[in-house]
């Protein structure tokens, strides 16, 4: 029986700003490589990398894949909404900045915090824990805001898509905690949304008319290969085994680092200005996630 905690430790906090670290630093990795290699095309590939690297961790560590479990529908429903996700970010950028659409998928956490309580009461956010979302939220907003100075109709619908797919990141999570595949492995959980998401961005791909190829520099391959191994396969397993151990709305504030951290990396690898916007957002959402994880006062006995 998996044993849930109630708050995160160190260990969990640890490894959350390990993930967020990575995927801050993967947007980096994709910037540098998109010149050479489309980013649907990228998403391709890395996906379909993290299928072979799980399945054949899988086979080491003996963990069952396609046993009977009655997890088959819910693991569809969550590797579609995981799917759907890079749809809409990768089509909502034909439209929109990705400064504008980095700020609406990072409501994420608020449609977990919304939606999940109603299934899982111990999920539910107090009210300092919602000012620290809030507080967290405007640093991203604060870090990005200079993408809203011109607004046009063609950029509205890439909002809308840079919501939808913030939606269904939330309502993966909500896919993952509030049906069968909560009590599946971190391995089975993950399969399920790499495999169909390995289905579906290849086709996409082709439908937004990327060219394919296998001809790529060193440092294009040594991108791919960093986002496959360490991004597709050991973060995004580590993810998952954190949401059979922690909250869910918890662990979701701390993706707000994720942007913030490609920011950084951006400052550090590829010399853009550091700047007092950037420190203050980053101080807001340190502050953010500090009231999002406080623990209540304990209450003194009569």
């Amino acid at each position: 029986m998996i044993q849930r905690k109630t708050h995160l430790d160190s260990l969990a906090i640890g490894l959350l700003i390990a993930c967020c670290a990575f995927w801050g630093l993967q947007q980096i990795l994709i910037k540098t490589t998109v010149t050479e290699v489309p980013p649907l095309w990228q998403a391709s590939i890395r996906m379909i990398g993290a299928v072979v690297l799980l399945w054949l961790w899988c086979v080491w560590r003996r963990v069952p894949l396609f046993e009977r479990d009655g997890t088959l529908w819910p693991g569809l429903l969550a590797g579609l909404l995981f799917s759907g996700e890079f749809a809409g970010i990768y089509l909502g950028l034909q439209n929109t900045s990705a400064s504008r659409l980095t700020v609406f998928l990072y409501t994420a956490p608020f449609w977990v915090s919304l939606l999940l309580p109603r299934w899982v009461p111990a999920e539910r956010l107090r009210g300092f824990q919602w000012l620290g979302l809030f507080i967290a939220f405007a640093g991203v907003v604060l870090a990005f805001s200079e993408g809203f100075g011109h607004m046009s109709s063609s950029q509205l619908i890439g909002d809308a898509m840079g919501i939808a797919a913030g939606m269904l990141w939330g309502l993966t999570t909500l896919t993952l905690r509030t049906t069968k595949l909560a009590t599946a492995s971190a391995e089975k959980t993950l399969f399920y949304q790499v495999a169909v998401t390995a289905a579906v961005c290849p086709v996409l791909s082709l439908v937004l008319g990327e060219h394919w190829r296998f001809s790529y520099s060193a440092w294009a391959w040594t991108s791919i290969g960093l986002q496959t191994v360490i991004g597709a396969f050991a973060s995004y397993l580590t993810w998952m085994w954190l949401l059979r151990h922690y909250p869910a709305t918890q662990m979701s504030s701390f993706t707000f680092l994720t942007p913030l951290f490609a920011l950084v990396f951006g400052v550090v690898l590829l010399k853009e200005p550091l700047t007092a916007q950037l420190i203050v957002a980053l101080i807001g959402v340190a502050l953010g996630i500090v009231l999002v994880n406080r623990r209540p006062a304990a209450q003194r006995p009569a």
